[in-house]
């Protein structure tokens, strides 16, 4: 999880600067502040059940999806009504992917912190009925003792729908779920579809 917000926050500093969300350093420093926070008030696996940090961890989420949907929304604007990386293939190509990969990021530790109540409250017990349910819900039989999704397994969640803007391996069960991972197939299908024809475009 802590590498996936350092990834999200070097994509961000790579970002044209109209494709950011404020100035280069802003949100970066946010991520990075929240994220140390958060690791030093529960060093090592995330298991502590604490209102303080439950708070912290969605204010970094949500930095981290404003982030995203922000520079989508202007990506795309650049798209519809021209702009200076829609100019060049490789520009536009390498800030399309910046903004796909923050999107996934994004999008994945949105799983990961809302999930049966976050990554905490799973460590201790996992519901019956999850908001999300991985293979390993569906058939038990596959399941190895005390399994519990990890990060890993909602990043692929996010990469799957961002990719085939539809649920794969896991299923959406609890109504912000579905909500959630229709918006990023959206996300996901606006900025791969029109990036790839303005790209050709140019290349034509």
């Amino acid at each position: 999880m802590a590498a996936a917000v350092i990834a999200a926050a070097v994509l961000t500093l790579v970002l044209p600067d109209d494709l950011r969300l404020g100035p280069r350093w802003a949100l970066p420093v946010v991520e990075g502040l929240l994220l140390v926070v958060l690791i030093t008030g529960d060093p090592g696996r995330i298991s502590r059940r604490s209102a303080a940090l439950r708070a912290i961890s969605i204010a970094l989420v949500g930095v981290l999806a404003c982030g995203a949907i922000w520079s989508t929304f202007r990506l795309t604007d650049d798209l519809v009504h021209g702009g200076n990386e829609t100019n060049s293939a490789d520009a536009l190509l390498q800030a399309g992917g910046s903004v796909w990969a923050i999107t996934v990021l994004a999008f994945s530790l949105l799983y990961f912190e809302l999930d049966s109540g976050g990554p905490a409250a799973r460590a201790h017990d996992v519901p019956p009925t999850p908001a999300l349910a991985f293979p390993q819900h569906l058939s038990p039989e596959l399941n190895a003792p005390d399994w519990r999704p990890r990060y890993i397994d909602y990043f692929y969640l996010g990469f799957t729908n961002a990719t085939a803007f539809s649920p794969t391996d896991v299923m959406p069960l609890a109504p912000w779920a579905k909500i959630v991972m229709a918006v990023q197939s959206v996300v996901s299908l606006l900025i791969l579809g029109l990036v790839v024809a303005r790209a050709v475009n140019v290349l034509a």
